[in-house]
């Protein structure tokens, strides 16, 4: 399949010290791609960077067959680009329907915007008048899809969905994510815990100190190798 995103040698640092070390990772329209590994390994350094908010110290990002390296968040954004970051980046002192008010800046209408989001997610147009910060943390979550979901996005790169939230959630969250995939959008998901994500993952990556260690299909040859990676043993 042809690349929708493209990594290609990604070095990047934080405060002099290189935290990727030559990374090269790609995503098709459709695919569903788990970027995976410990704490530490720069999972998010590499989702920051390929949304444009983290500069890359060497090496290429390419979208849609257009090198868009060093090109800035906005910029991306506008491209296609949409990052939903740990901790969700919701705003909890405002409503649901509030929340999803303010993604009409994409030209999109309240009514349209809202219409996609409760009909993909019933449970938040239930909770419309709701504060934000008081829903469940699935629901917030389920919030931060649908007004990541209200740019139409091109790429989307989801960080550690599952954090705090219980299996059942999870697994719900994560169908919905194979859903929009399955329309054709090119999905990035870092993971800490591969067993939350690799159901759904066409291809997988398991990134270990900056560096890929491992990648390809999620088949049971791939998940043989997963625990030595994680704990640095070799394979």
């Amino acid at each position: 399949m042809t690349a929708l995103l493209q990594l290609s040698g990604i070095r990047a640092a934080h405060e002099g010290i290189t935290v990727l070390h030559g990374v090269d990772l790609s995503v098709a329209a459709g695919q569903v791609v788990a970027l995976l590994g410990p704490n530490g390994a720069g999972k998010t350094t590499t989702l920051r960077v390929a949304a444009g908010v983290h500069p890359a110290a060497s090496g290429r990002l390419v979208m849609g067959g257009r090198d868009v390296t060093g090109v800035g968040p906005q910029d991306l954004a506008r491209a296609g680009v949409c990052l939903i970051p740990e901790g969700r980046g919701i705003f909890p002192n405002l409503s649901v329907r509030d929340n999803l008010l303010m993604m009409t800046f994409t030209g999109r209408s309240r009514e349209e915007i809202e219409e996609v989001a409760f009909a993909r997610f019933p449970i938040l147009a239930e909770r419309a008048s709701q504060a934000a910060g008081t829903l469940s943390g699935g629901e917030q979550q389920m919030l931060a899809l649908a007004r990541g979901l209200a740019t139409d996005p091109a790429v989307l790169l989801l960080d550690e969905l599952s954090m705090g939230l219980a299996p059942l959630v999870v697994a719900n969250l994560y169908e919905q994510v194979a859903e929009i995939a399955r329309q054709g959008v090119a999905v990035l998901v870092v993971e800490q815990f591969a067993a939350a994500v690799l159901g759904i993952a066409d291809h997988a990556a398991v990134l270990v100190r900056g560096r890929i260690e491992r990648q390809g299909r999620p088949d049971s040859g791939f998940r043989t190798d997963l625990s030595a990676l994680y704990l640095g043993s070799p394979t």
